[in-house]
């Protein structure tokens, strides 16, 4: 019979708190990304264009969305998944997420919603949302990683 102190140690999937903010936040954008091909979930499925401002497909019946603005989330949500697997690479993730999604707040503020340029889609409550996510990546960034590069200097 094994003892308790011999047994290996149980290792988790993410062994520090931005880890697992990285799977997280990438699982819920795989997620929603998969949501924005289902009916039900995705009002007007059958106006789901693959890009552009004319689809007429919305999400949660409020967030315009595309075959390119669902693949993006897929794609963005596999990033963070795998991200998590490093803790520096988890808050790169974070950070340059939150940059990127405060950058597509700024353009869906400053394009024509009803111009060519509106290719991925976005409306005003995908602004929103992009901004809400944009704050929230960064600061998960930096909260959590703030600690461990103190720490890391101080073991060097």
């Amino acid at each position: 019979m094994t003892s308790p102190s011999s047994r290996p140690a149980r290792r988790s999937l993410t062994a520090t708190p931005v880890q697992t903010a990285a799977l997280v936040v990438g699982a819920v954008f795989l997620l929603v990304g998969i949501l924005g091909f289902i009916p039900g979930v995705t009002s007007d499925l059958d106006h789901l264009t693959g890009a552009g401002h004319s689809s007429g497909a919305m999400l949660f019946g409020l967030f315009q969305v595309s075959v390119l603005h669902n693949l993006v989330h897929v794609l963005f949500g596999i990033a963070g998944i795998t991200a998590a697997r490093v803790p520096s690479a988890a808050g790169i993730y974070l950070l340059l997420g939150g940059l990127i999604y405060l950058g597509l707040w700024v353009f869906g503020l400053l394009i024509d919603k009803g111009g060519a340029i509106n290719f991925i889609p976005l409306n005003s409550a995908d602004d929103w949302l992009h901004f809400t996510l944009g704050v929230g990546m960064i600061g998960l960034g930096i909260l959590l990683t703030r600690g461990r590069r103190t720490d890391e200097r101080a073991l060097s």
